[in-house]
């Protein structure tokens, strides 16, 4: 069974490699789905994040990365996919993710959205926090991949 796992992923964290090495095991294939669209403005481009994704998710045999536009229930669908992944880190997530996958239901009812939460200690990390950080100069390794890490410096220099 093959299943998507979308987000901006801007930048991609530990916190999101590892709910997407839980997928890898619990599917025979996960599609790591770069949203291009998103309300947010983004530090990195779209090519930038699929670049960052595919790098950091390139030990993982099973993992695809792609982007997509537009609705992400119309991707999993294209994908031949009736599966969508989300990650939890807290009760403020559930609410948001809740209110997103009803949404998603409602809009393609075949379409089941499996949340997963992150190990304890990557529970506390958002992209936000990181490119906070990030500006800020901090150092980043506990949090992000060296590459992700360089790249990020990079973009404050």
């Amino acid at each position: 069974m093959k299943a998507v796992y979308p987000g901006t992923f801007d930048p991609i964290t530990f916190g999101h490699l590892n709910i997407l090495e839980k997928a890898s095991r619990m599917f025979d294939e996960v599609i790591l789905a770069v949203a291009d669209y998103t309300a947010k403005q983004n530090y990195f481009s779209l090519a930038e994040r699929v670049q960052l994704c595919t790098e950091t998710s390139s030990h993982l045999p099973n993992v695809k990365v792609l982007s997509f536009s537009g609705l992400v229930v119309d991707f999993t669908t294209e994908q031949e996919s009736i599966v969508m992944i989300r990650g939890l880190r807290a009760v403020s997530d559930f609410e948001y993710e809740l209110s997103l996958a009803l949404t998603n239901t409602k809009l393609r009812p075949e379409i089941e959205t499996i949340f997963l939460v992150p190990s304890l200690r990557y529970m506390y990390l958002s992209s936000s926090m990181i490119r906070q950080l990030a500006e800020l100069n901090a150092d980043l390794h506990d949090f992000v991949p060296p590459q992700v890490a360089e790249a990020l410096k990079l973009k404050f220099k």
